[in-house]
C-alpha cells in the first residue's frame, strides 16, 4: 500500500494530524503525528501534505540499523534505536520528526488512520 496526498482537497484542519497521534502513541498531540500540513501563504487555502513515500532513506543511515523494511513499511525498533537523529536529517520528504516525549524518531507506519478521519478524502491509500 502507498499512502498519497491529494493537496487540493485540504482544508488545512489538520484532523489526520491528530487521528496520526492518537493511533500511534495514545496522545492527543497532533505535534506527534507523522505527516505535516504546510499552508503555502498568502494563498488562501492552498496546503502541501508532506508523507513518507517509504524511500527507505532513513534505513540507509541508520548506523544501528534501527530501521527494517517490513511488508513495503520502513519501521523503527524502539528497543535498538539510539535516538542519534541521522534519520531525521536523511529524510528527503521532511516526514521523520523527532519529540521530546519520545526517545525515538516518528514515521508512518501506513497505519491508514489518516485516511479514515480525513473530511475531504485528500488523503488516500491505493495498492503500490
Amino acid at each position: 500500500m502507498q499512502l498519497k496526498a491529494i493537496p487540493e482537497r485540504c482544508s488545512g484542519c489538520c484532523t489526520c494530524k491528530l487521528a496520526c497521534a492518537l493511533a500511534n502513541f495514545g496522545q492527543v498531540c497532533p505535534a506527534m503525528a507523522a505527516l505535516a500540513i504546510r499552508g503555502q501563504f498568502p494563498a488562501p487555502g492552498t496546503y502541501d501534505i508532506l508523507l513518507c513515500d517509504q524511500c527507505g532513506a532513513c534505513a540507509e543511515v541508520c548506523p544501528v540499523d534501527a530501521i527494517e523494511e517490513k511488508d513495503d513499511v520502513y519501521l523503527v525498533d524502539a528497543e535498538i534505536c539510539i535516538d542519534c537523529g541521522e534519520c531525521v536529517e536523511a529524510c528527503p520528504h521532511d516526514v521523520m520528526f523527532e519529540h521530546s516525549k519520545l526517545n525515538i524518531p516518528i514515521k508512518c507506519t501506513l497505519c491508514g488512520e489518516c485516511v479514515e478521519i480525513c473530511p475531504r478524502d485528500a488523503l488516500v491509500l491505493e495498492a503500490s
